[in-house]
């Protein structure tokens, strides 16, 4: 072999370890323990849903982050998310609550994101929105308390906040969460979802069984169909709120 041959085979060779390690990063990312949560507020909420998680999860030694959707658009509540997964820290827990899960099914198909988790989440599939999801299932009594404003922004009234949105919170905390939800713009809900990330992404579901925003019935179904690892308990549309021990053990479950 001269010189020429020599040299061209230890380039191919080095151009091979090159690909070879790429791929090898690329596979392990979402494969090894998540560092990071991202988490993904619904639409009648921001990120101080999460405050009673946080530092449940803060103390199982996950980083975390409670991303500010603007609630305009899917697409523009996926843009902010993906951001948020971009500037994590190694492999992310992707959490999302109730339009929120509309959000992380988008946004999920991100290389970092090692699992999924639903918490009394829409989790629509591949050309549905999120009010697809819903047909074929009793209309939920918390929507006769939806008021939208002159611009299609939709906000839950303070009694429905009290009677179906949060209805097993003591006084206090329904009368902040009545305070501190979010707005969202009605169109959002009829965005279709264009690349399901549950198909490929380890996926797991909180189903509220009280829930009176969407139907419990409609959660299970949804874990059922991701083949989601899934956990049940007896709250409202908030569970991370009423049953904060319990979603932070599946999140934390997610990680591993």
């Amino acid at each position: 072999m001269n010189t020429r041959t020599q040299l061209a085979a230890f380039i191919a060779s080095v151009v091979l370890a090159a690909h070879v390690g790429i791929a090898a990063a690329q596979s392990t990312t979402a494969s090894a323990p998540a560092k990071t949560v991202v988490l993904v507020h619904g639409a009648f909420a921001d990120g101080s849903s999460w405050n009673k998680v946080i530092p449940l999860l803060q103390k199982a030694g996950l980083k975390v982050v409670a991303v500010q959707n603007p609630l305009d658009s899917l697409a523009g509540d996926v843009a902010f998310t993906q951001r948020a997964i971009d500037d994590a820290e190694g492999p992310v827990v992707l959490v999302g609550h109730s339009w929120g899960g509309a959000v992380i099914t988008e946004a999920g198909t991100n290389d970092k994101v090692h699992s999924l988790v639903y918490v009394a989440a829409f989790a629509p599939d591949n050309g549905q929105s999120a009010l697809d999801t819903v047909k074929g299932y009793p209309k939920s009594l918390g929507q006769s308390t939806f008021v939208k404003d002159a611009a299609g922004y939709v906000k839950v009234s303070d009694e429905g906040v009290a009677k179906y949105f949060a209805a097993d919170l003591p006084r206090e905390e329904q009368v902040l969460v009545a305070a501190t939800q979010g707005a969202l713009n009605s169109r959002a809900l009829n965005e279709p979802v264009k690349n399901a990330a549950w198909h490929t992404v380890p996926s797991f579901a909180v189903i509220a069984g009280n829930d009176a925003i969407i139907n419990p019935q409609q959660e299970r179904d949804q874990a059922k169909r991701m083949h989601a690892v899934s956990v049940e308990v007896p709250s409202s549309h908030v569970a991370m709120l009423s049953y904060p021990r319990q979603v932070a053990d599946l999140i934390i479950q997610a990680a591993k």
